[in-house]
C-alpha cells in the first residue's frame, strides 16, 4: 500500500472518529429521554387509576 493511500484511509478513519465523538458528546448532553418516559409512565397510571375508579351510573 503507498504511504499517500495509508494516510487518506488514516484521515478517512480520524475524522469518522471525531464524528461518532461528537455525536456521542451531543446525546450525552441531551440526555432527556427519561423525562419523556417519566411523563409517559405518570400518564398511564393516571389513565389506569381513572379506569380502575368506580363511576356512577349513567341515568338514560
Amino acid at each position: 500500500m503507498h504511504p499517500e493511500t495509508h494516510l487518506a484511509l488514516h484521515h478517512l478513519h480520524a475524522a469518522d472518529l471525531r464524528a461518532e465523538a461528537d455525536a456521542h458528546r451531543l446525546a450525552a448532553q441531551a440526555k432527556r429521554p427519561y423525562a419523556i418516559r417519566t411523563r409517559l409512565g405518570w400518564t398511564l397510571v393516571e389513565v389506569g387509576l381513572r379506569l380502575a375508579s368506580p363511576r356512577p351510573a349513567l341515568a338514560h
